[in-house]
């Protein structure tokens, strides 16, 4: 009975563990995002070498901090910048928005993700707040995203 114990609590301070052993804190699901700042939208078609798979339609929101950033060049700590992805349906000559793909969200906090240049990534399976895709602790995204190292790892630009 004490070995069986002891198994699990090994196992529970693993587990509880996983996300330190893993790269870091985790990447909060950002409640009312889209009464935040609304920065940008584009639509990725069939051809572009993103398609798969981030074809459809871009939505970017800032929050407070993030928004700041994008104005000045540096993001604070607490800066979230969330990608809502649908899918599209073409009908009369226009693209109207149908089921969410997923939702993206980098969150800054420079200490908390130090090995992924400050940023914390996470999505988000479709419309669910619990379902995470990510499993390599963001070192995926963050590969992508050193292409905008002058711009603090962020592709999007704010359209005054």
């Amino acid at each position: 009975m004490k070995r069986l114990h002891a198994v699990l609590w090994a196992g529970w301070l693993i587990f509880m563990a996983s996300p330190i052993l893993a790269g870091g804190a985790k990447v909060d699901y950002p409640e009312d995002y889209r009464n935040w700042t609304h920065v940008k939208s584009m639509v990725i078609e069939p051809g572009h070498p993103l398609e798969n798979p981030f074809q459809g339609i871009h939505h970017i929101y800032a929050n407070s901090k993030a928004l700041q950033g994008l104005q000045g060049g540096e993001f604070a700590d607490g800066s979230v910048l969330v990608f809502d992805l649908l899918k599209y349906n073409e009908a009369d000559n226009t693209l109207q928005e149908s089921d969410r793909k997923l939702i993206g969200v980098m969150q800054r906090d420079g200490a908390a993700f130090g090995k992924t240049g400050g940023w914390g990534f996470e999505a988000f399976a479709g419309d669910s707040q619990t379902q995470r895709i990510v499993t390599d602790g963001g070192v995926g995204c963050y590969a992508c995203h050193t292409a905008q190292e002058d711009h603090a790892f962020v592709f999007s630009r704010f359209r005054n």
